[in-house]
């Protein structure tokens, strides 16, 4: 049924016996294909997955869908890798970056209960040294917010991590005005959840426990939608389709990150700006503006220009300001170039946009839909005739070189029935 690849893996092999002996343990299942790049890729980092998680209680193992179709066609895998956390008749796919990090991130939350309890004040202070962002509810395990944030929790996991301490505990950590509450841990600060706002607590129901019950799970569910992310998070393709989600301007720092995560910059272009101080200015004005700010923008860098690309549909200048809102895909640049760009004029800018006097570009009409589907098209072309033009020559060539002798072939088949014609019928006279 399984069997180790080699010595030096923890990874197990698995086949089609492994229907029936999934619900014997809890499995994280790389299903995958030999001729994948993506998956020849990722087997470096699901080796370290493997290596990490050996002597839990997930075991990590991988199935060739084109050895045991079975499996693939039992968990409906469409694509690869598909990695996916298995626990009996559960099953959660990843959708995050494969990283070796957010991959076992992911299996650990899932394998735990929704909503894991702090057992003391130190086990908190524990958790929040570790830098990473985390809910928490706080006081007593009973009534609405409860079993509302239990709801919450769940239908989050796959992200982060939910809490639960007892009202005690948090006292003597910070002062709490009412419990209970629930509370968000991120960059070195922690925030409390409002509760509903007047408007939501002075609406009249039918049925008042019922809608209290529905207007405090959508209150909580947007309040934790929007708080999920770091104050200046980093922003990769794998993260996108959840910042799509949150409702809210995502205000993006756009500089060009090498392999080894350096940022890299032209000194000899004409108005070099170099991108850490750049990306360190945006940082200190989203700080220095929290409170103005953060209800309205999600704001983030990427080490990757052409993610940002896409979105504008041009090749921004390095490094740049793209802001795109969430709701209409509309998007607005500054009109200062990026060495002109000092704290002043970005919250000048940031505050035109929310005034409604920036100028709005882009947008999500069928006309520019079909726009960026050309951009993308061009520009993946471009890069890899940059990147290999022989190989891209070859890709694209023997299509066209085929395609052309067709048409010739057909269209010059008339051309010579004609001629054929032409001489019978002079033989004739």
């Amino acid at each position: 049924a399984v069997a180790y690849g080699n010595a030096s893996t923890r990874v197990l092999e698995l086949s089609d016996r492994f229907l029936e002996l999934r619900g014997e343990s809890t499995w994280l299942i790389m299903f995958y294909a030999p001729w994948c790049g993506h998956c020849k890729k990722l087997e470096p980092s699901w080796n370290h997955v493997a290596h990490s998680l050996y002597g839990t209680e997930i075991r990590v193992g991988r199935v060739d869908c084109t050895r045991f179709t079975q499996v693939a066609t039992e968990f409906a895998v469409k694509g690869f890798p598909t990695i996916m956390f298995v626990r009996g008749d559960e099953r959660h796919i990843f959708r995050g970056d494969r990283t070796k990090e957010d991959i076992i991130g992911f299996a650990i939350r899932m394998a735990a209960p929704s909503v894991q309890h702090f057992s003391s004040v130190g086990h908190l202070k524990q958790t929040i040294s570790t830098g990473d962002l985390f809910f928490a509810y706080a006081g007593s395990q009973d009534g609405l917010l409860w079993e509302n944030y239990k709801v919450v929790a769940e239908d989050n996991r796959y992200f982060n991590y939910f809490y639960s301490i007892d009202g005690d505990s948090i006292m003597e950590y910070t002062e709490v005005e009412e419990l209970p509450t629930v509370m968000v841990f991120k960059d070195n600060m922690h925030f409390f959840y409002p509760g509903l706002s007047e408007e939501e607590l002075n609406i009249e129901f039918v049925d008042k426990e019922q809608g209290s019950e529905q207007y405090l799970n959508e209150s909580l569910t947007n309040w934790v939608s929007h708080e999920r992310f770091s104050l200046f998070t980093k922003i990769t393709h794998g993260l996108m389709p959840q910042l799509w989600k949150i409702n809210k301007y995502l205000a993006i720092t756009v500089v060009h990150e090498d392999k080894i995560g350096r940022i890299t910059t032209d000194e000899n272009a004409e108005d070099y700006v170099d991108g850490y101080k750049f990306r360190d200015m945006m940082e200190s004005v989203i700080r220095n503006n929290r409170e103005k700010y953060h209800e309205y923008f999600q704001f983030g860098w990427t080490g990757i220009p052409e993610l940002a690309n896409s979105i504008a549909m041009e090749r921004l200048q390095l490094p740049s300001l793209l802001v795109v809102n969430a709701s209409t895909m509309h998007h607005h640049l500054p009109d200062d170039p990026p060495h002109h760009l000092t704290t002043a004029a970005v919250e000048m800018f940031l505050d035109s946009i929310l005034n409604k006097t920036a100028t709005a570009y882009g947008g999500d009409s069928w006309l520019v839909r079909v726009y960026r589907i050309y951009y993308n098209s061009r520009t993946s072309l471009e890069d890899m005739w940059q990147g290999n033009p022989v190989l891209t020559s070859v890709l694209f060539g023997l299509p066209l070189g085929f395609l052309s002798l067709i048409c010739y072939s057909i269209w010059c088949s008339d051309i010579m029935d004609a001629d054929e014609e032409e001489e019978e019928h002079e033989k004739k006279e």
